[in-house]
């Protein structure tokens, strides 16, 4: 059996050729219904400019749909 790269306590060990000899860059592909859909929308002025003082202003809007919609 493969000695595995994370042990239990969570400590990875040498990474050795095995390793990258199967190694793929980048993550793995999300299933379709995970991924997000690009909406155009036309916002007012004033909505749109309040909407870039948000960090993450798709996941404000996300959740202030969601509790309008009763999600």
């Amino acid at each position: 059996m493969k000695k595995p790269y994370i042990a239990r306590d969570g400590e990875v060990r040498e990474l050795d050729r095995g390793f990258f000899a199967h190694a793929t860059r980048g993550r793995p592909p999300m299933p379709e219904a995970a991924k997000k859909r690009r909406v155009n929308l036309m916002l007012d002025p004033d909505v749109a400019d309040r909407l870039q003082d948000e960090a993450n202003a798709s996941a404000f809007v996300n959740n202030l749909l969601r509790d309008k919609l009763g999600m």
